[in-house]
């Protein structure tokens, strides 16, 4: 069988892109750190130029470089010390109050269970002295668990150690020859494709910058409204827990459920010994409820939806299913990739409605 050069094409460019993929899916670990850096090159290149604009070119990109990828780390350094006070005084809280917390549940959920016919007999005696018996256990021996778990685990840590150090080293380079890299990937483009390309590139890239700016803005605000809720109910910690649980939202999802637990454990062990454990649900009940009703119906569709153009579920499933994917990449970069995916079809859904087959 004879193929026609369009044909023969056709087939070459379908292998090398099979064997491509093929490729990416193997060293898929490798390319963890690489895909980290490179969405936070692209996000952070604006900063590097507007820095050099703003010097008239009298600072060297490397200068603006270092100031950018310092500021940033200093940035992601103080969002992980906020764990440090919570962590400090939720620790002591739990060995003192988590006793009388089970006892007191105990005796609140047997009458309430008992009114809708449930009987439930719990050895709280058991659960108490379980408690007491781990939270006080000495340091010595958290410190050996420790050790032995990074021996056993030991590719795990260097995992986690190595991709702390090559992310930023990545991103350094990254950083330097962005402007390069893009124009090397854009000599790979035919003559004739240029023009459509750089006119798709334009609008994806003009989306996903309202995509960083509007979820930066909404961070911000519900860092400023979990504090100022938390901090209306008393709670010592309000103020590390609600920023932390806003600037975790970079992750959707999964920092808001982090910041949730946080609150509720310093709530729960901070209120059960004066005002009582109910004080500690309505306060997550209208912090963290409120939060999700402002963030989810009027910040977000606002500031990041309308923007990008993401139906609500188109951003459920875009997470799910580039979590199972590439896991905790996958979240990170699914509304980027989809917003980008977006645009595209919008050019294919232009296409055809001005092409002949729509018209008959």
């Amino acid at each position: 069988m004879q193929f026609t050069p369009p044909q023969k094409s056709f087939v070459a460019w379908s292998l090398i892109a099979a064997l491509l993929a093929c490729a990416l899916w193997l060293i898929a670990p490798v390319l963890t750190p690489f895909v980290v850096a490179a969405v936070l090159a692209y996000a952070l290149t604006p900063l590097v130029n507007w820095l050099d604009d703003a010097a008239g070119g009298r600072v060297p990109r490397l200068l603006a470089v270092v100031v950018v990828e310092l500021l940033f780390v200093f940035v992601v350094g103080a969002v992980l010390l906020l764990m440090v006070p919570i962590l400090a005084k939720e620790l002591p809280q739990m060995r003192e109050q988590l006793p009388m917390v089970v006892e007191s549940l105990g005796a609140s959920l047997k009458p309430w269970l008992a009114q809708w016919g449930i009987h439930l007999n719990l050895d709280l005696a058991s659960v108490k002295t379980f408690v007491v018996k781990h939270l006080n256990a000495n340091v010595e021996n958290t410190v050996g668990g420790v050790l032995a778990s990074l021996r056993l685990g030991g590719s795990v840590a260097f995992f986690v150690i190595g991709n702390a150090i090559l992310i930023p080293v990545a991103l350094f380079y990254l950083l330097m020859d962005w402007g390069r890299l893009v124009g090397l990937v854009r000599e790979l483009i035919p003559p004739r494709l240029r023009g459509a390309t750089d006119s798709f590139l334009d609008e994806a890239d003009a989306v996903l910058g309202q995509y960083l700016r509007g979820q930066l803005l909404v961070m911000v605000l519900m860092a400023l409204f979990y504090s100022t809720g938390l901090s209306l109910f008393g709670l010592d910690l309000a103020v590390p827990i609600g920023v932390f649980t806003g600037l975790a939202m970079f992750v959707p999802y999964v920092g808001f459920g982090v910041g949730l637990v946080l609150a509720a454990f310093a709530g729960l062990l901070e209120f059960s010994s004066t005002v009582g454990v109910a004080r500690a649900a309505i306060m997550i009940a209208v912090v963290y409820g409120g939060g999700q009703i402002v963030e989810g119906f009027f910040l977000t569709p606002r500031l990041v939806g309308k923007r990008i153009g993401l139906h609500p579920l188109a951003v459920i499933f875009a997470l799910l299913a580039f979590g199972q994917l590439w896991g905790f990449v996958g979240v990170l970069i699914a509304l980027p990739v989809s917003a980008v995916l977006l645009v595209a079809v919008r050019r294919v859904r232009s296409g055809y409605l001005a092409s002949h087959l729509y018209r008959g």
